[in-house]
This record gives C-alpha cells, structure tokens and sequence, in this order.
C-alpha cells in the first residue's frame, strides 16, 4: 500500500513513517503544503495522512483541491485544534476522519485500518494470479491456503507486479510501490527483491520475466 504523509514535524512524520514501514508499506513523507498538493492530486495513493497547519498552503486548501480534481483516496487529518468548529471544517473540506495532537501511536493505526475498511473494493481482498491467491487485504500469498511465506518488501514487489498482471512495471515504480517517493534506494535493492520472489513463486507456475532495459511482468504458465 502507498501512504502519503503531510507532516511539517519532521519528528513526528518520521516516526508515523517508521510504523507504516514495518508494517511493509511504501511511504512518501513531505513536509510543505505546495509539494503536499502535487503529490496527493498527481500521484497515486491508498492513503493520505494530512496535517493542518503547513507552510505554504494549509491541509485544509489541499483537501479543497483534491475535491476539485475529484481525488477518491481516505484522508486522515492531523491537527492540534480540537475545537468543534475545527473538526467539522476539517470532514467539511473531506477529511474522512479526524485525530488531534497529541495522539498514541496505536488510535491512528486502528483509524487507518477502520478508513481502509471503509474504502470500497472491488478485487482488493484476493486476487488469484494463476495457482498463487494474492491476499492484499491479510498481505501474503498463498498456494492451495499455504502461505508462500514472502516477505514484507517481498510481498510489495509482488503486489505491485500482481496489479499490473500482463504490463511491464518499470523498475523507478516498483521503487517507489515499494520504498515510497524520493527514498534514496538503487535499482540493486529491487532487483535482489525481484530474484527473491521470483525464487518463490516460479515452482508454483508464475514466472517473473524482465524486459531488458524496460522492466518486469508476470508470466503465468508455460
């Protein structure tokens, strides 16, 4: 799953970052208002986390212009004003929740679960790629129930290759699907992952093939 976070403590977003990553998510953290609006209205998401007050423009502006561009994605705001008045114009600019500073690490992942439940979905839950069943939902992949036992980043990799069943993924996606936007990470550390999971699904008869100098694709069967 990619996460945005608009966070202007860089405290803090590091710290929401940290959880999220050792969960296996691909997390993009920006700290400013304008470059919290390019990504979130040009880029694509599961989930954003935005704070209120930010420099440049307020989370509050980026929420309007989301509308506009008719960006579907849950938001969670961040804020430290409790006021009733505040909380309602926050769901009113289409926050779909709501969690004032200071908060336990613990509520924000129980309210990030519960939007991602309220999310609509149509294939999420589980994806059969050949004789692999994708479990996005759970994140693991199973072959006749047995868990094939990928890993967090491992899992990523193939998610993001499972969604794209029968394109080419070029390498700078799967980097950011995995490590998230703007992390400092090579092309080596995708293509360890790649031959990782290529190790484990090729018995089961799916086949991660490379395009050179294009990226990957799934090939099932012969």
């Amino acid at each position: 799953m990619r996460i945005l976070i608009v966070e202007d403590n860089a405290a803090l977003a590091a710290a929401i970052k940290h959880r999220f990553d050792d969960e296996g998510h691909a997390v993009t953290v920006v700290h400013d208002g304008e470059e919290g609006r390019h990504f979130l209205t040009q880029e694509r998401f599961d989930l954003c986390i935005l704070d209120v007050n930010l420099p440049g423009i307020s989370g509050l502006e980026i929420l309007v212009s989301a509308n506009r561009q008719n960006i579907d994605i849950p938001v969670l705001m961040l804020t430290a004003r409790d006021s009733i008045q505040d909380r309602v114009a926050g769901l009113d600019a289409g926050a779909d929740d709501y969690l004032v500073k200071p908060f336990e690490m613990d509520e924000l992942m129980a309210r990030v679960r519960a939007l991602l439940r309220r999310k609509p979905k149509t294939a999420t839950k589980a994806q059969q790629i050949g004789a692999l069943t994708v479990h996005n939902e759970s994140r693991f992949v199973s072959v006749d129930g047995v868990d094939l036992g990928l890993a967090r980043r491992e899992f990523a990799t193939f998610e993001c290759l499972s969604a794209n069943a029968g394109n080419l993924v070029s390498k700078s996606r799967l980097l950011e699907h995995v490590y998230g936007v703007g992390v400092d990470v090579n092309d080596a550390a995708i293509e360890v992952l790649v031959s990782r999971v290529r190790k484990k699904i090729k018995p089961h008869g799916v086949e991660i093939k490379m395009a050179r100098g294009l990226g990957y694709f799934l090939k099932v069967g012969a």
